[in-house]
């Protein structure tokens, strides 16, 4: 047996909140680096004509890395990282930490198992209520990563996480906080019935089958399984979603009329840009996260226990 002992009690809606929570966060800051690199290999090719001559260009996850080190400094591989932590701290815990609670609330009273369309409509649900919360710090995040910051001296637009929100907000007006929302509901209801519907599944399966006890095996082939599920069918739109956000007042008109000049200038390749480094991620990412989170559930059922116990 690997792992903490599950409880004997389930976990409270509180206990999965905040573990949802904790553990994304956790599981972000070992894979930031490659969400940058990701972020980074999908803007590239934007604006070809007035940026080929003198644009850094990337090749690869790790020469990605390696490129951001050696032009920018070693810190730039983790530029946003205080968006992100507060963009998994509102985001993971509504999409991760109350996606049980929406799928009994969708389940038909007097039934025991959910059914496939009632955890899709359960992910979705939660994905959209979390993108809706946590927009800003996503677009926040995605700009520090997009930004580049050559040598030393080189210009940055925003000081810090806090002066970029008021930065967006004044320059681009309150709604600038939320551009993308739409791509970005669309991505993470795609994504969040991949990764939960998918290790949801598999896991039931595994169990079921006594394939596997539920412990760290069965958690760690579970979100393995999730994480290149969800980064197959999300690629396209997450491409979409980072340019997108990322681009100036007036470059695009929609979402729609960002696809469509990708499409027009790059070919349909460029909806897979940065799948490399999107799988590496969204896959460790998973690992990570999904057996983190497993465990704290369990930690943290033992502590409201024992507090709650008269000796």
């Amino acid at each position: 047996m690997v792992g903490l002992k599950p409880s004997e009690l389930p976990p409270t809606t509180a206990v999965k909140f905040l573990g949802a929570g904790t553990a994304a966060c956790f599981a972000d800051l070992l894979t930031f680096p490659l969400d940058t690199a990701k972020v980074r290999l999908q803007i590239q090719g934007e604006n070809q004509t007035a940026q080929v001559a003198r644009s850094v260009q990337y090749r690869g996850v790790l020469g990605t890395i390696l490129t951001m080190v050696r032009t920018e400094g070693p810190r730039s591989p983790y530029n946003g990282l205080v968006a992100g932590l507060q963009r998994q701290m509102s985001f993971a815990s509504i999409r991760i930490g109350l996606y049980d609670s929406v799928k009994q609330f969708y389940t038909p009273k007097g039934s025991d198992h959910s059914s496939i369309t009632t955890r899709i409509l359960a992910g979705c649900t939660t994905g959209a209520m979390a993108v809706t919360c946590a927009q800003p710090t996503d677009v926040v995040k995605v700009r520090f990563q997009a930004s580049k910051h050559l040598g030393p001296g080189g210009d940055r637009k925003y000081s810090g996480t806090m002066d970029a929100y008021r930065t967006i907000a004044r320059e681009e007006g309150v709604k600038g906080l939320w551009k993308g929302t739409w791509p970005n509901i669309t991505r993470n209801a795609i994504v969040n019935c991949a990764e939960m519907v998918t290790y949801d599944i598999i896991k039931e399966k595994l169990l079921e089958y006594r394939l596997l006890t539920d412990n760290f095996p069965c958690h760690f082939v579970s979100a393995f399984g999730a994480g290149f599920c969800a980064t197959v069918v999300a690629s396209p739109v997450d491409v979409v979603k980072t340019r997108y956000m990322n681009s100036p007042p007036g470059q695009y008109r929609s979402p729609l009329d960002c696809m469509l000049k990708m499409v027009a200038q790059e070919g349909p390749t460029a909806f897979y840009k940065g799948f490399t480094p999107s799988f590496l991620r969204l896959g460790a990412w998973n690992v990570v996260m999904f057996v983190t989170y497993e465990q704290l559930k369990r930690a943290l059922m033992k502590v409201q226990i024992l507090r709650e116990s008269p000796f």
